[in-house]
């Protein structure tokens, strides 16, 4: 069994990130500039934003956190946006999620201008993920696609399960996979047999928020397993949606939790990030 070391490679990602940004800084004048909103006082979402924050100042970026309340009015939140779609040091705008249930999140993420979704989800850019074209692509699934590439794991013809079927995970990783020819099933709440499709798989991505969901089991001799799923629980420390200790005796390749997908997160976002610098000027 090989561990994929989502933590390593986030580091050489950002790393080479930094040199680029000091490249673009000399050359053009260009420091990248990432805006996040960040709405009521969420401890999870807090401490994203807080390590997103971290990570721009340790590859250059300049970086700036609106933090609202959650009572604040749907309006409000959308005249901010415009404001950081018009503003020309800010290149990617970023919405942390979830947002209060009085606003539209759907509503709010359209008003992103598409040049500037780092985080992948507006209509515009999963339309040309689909499509295959050119775009940002969601942090999470991209870091995942990473993993493989890093690992040489070829996709081409490998029978991939997707768990769970999310705008943010699941259908936007189901895409990639299609787009390096996988075959792909999509299974969700209301998959009858998960264990089937599971099983079946050369391949399982799981990412829904139930711990320990996907057992020894589920899973075929010599499968890759990807957890994205991260979940604290009773005794504080941190899980993915795997049985580790029991799957990882089954794997090829398994991802960790913590240090495996969640720190791909953050180095696709700032590669988005950069990538939009990069056509500041276009």
């Amino acid at each position: 069994m090989q561990l994929i070391d989502g933590k390593s490679l986030a580091n050489k990602i950002q790393e080479g990130v930094a040199e680029s940004v000091e490249a673009l800084k000399r050359e053009k004048n260009i420091v990248p500039g990432l805006a996040v909103i960040l709405i009521g006082d969420d401890p999870a979402s807090h401490a994203y934003v807080k390590m997103k924050a971290k990570a721009c100042e340790k590859v250059g970026f300049y970086s700036i956190t609106h933090h609202m309340p959650d009572t604040i009015s749907q309006d409000e939140i959308i005249a901010t946006i415009k404001m950081m779609n018009d503003n020309p040091r800010i290149d990617g705008i970023l919405v942390q999620l979830p947002l209060p249930k009085h606003i539209d999140t759907d509503k709010i993420l359209e008003v992103i201008d598409p040049k500037k979704d780092v985080d992948g989800f507006h209509p515009y850019n999963v339309g040309r993920l689909v499509t295959g074209l050119d775009g940002f692509v969601a942090c999470t699934p991209l870091g995942v696609m990473k993993m493989f590439d890093a690992y040489d794991i070829d996709l081409e013809g490998k029978d991939v399960c997707v768990v769970g079927a999310s705008n943010i995970v699941g259908k936007p990783m189901a895409s990639l996979l299609l787009n390096a020819n996988a075959t792909v099933t999509i299974t969700h709440i209301y998959t009858k047999d998960l264990k089937t499709h599971t099983l079946a798989a050369d391949i399982v991505v799981v990412g829904v928020g139930v711990p320990g969901l996907i057992k020894a089991d589920m899973v075929k001799e010599g499968a890759i397993v990807i957890d994205i799923g991260i979940n604290r629980i009773e005794d504080g420390s941190l899980v993915g949606d795997v049985d580790f200790p029991e799957v990882s005796k089954k794997c090829s390749h398994i991802t960790p939790v913590p240090g495996g997908v969640g720190p791909m997160t953050i180095a696709m976002l700032l590669e988005n990030t950069l990538k939009s610098a990069k056509k500041r000027d276009a």
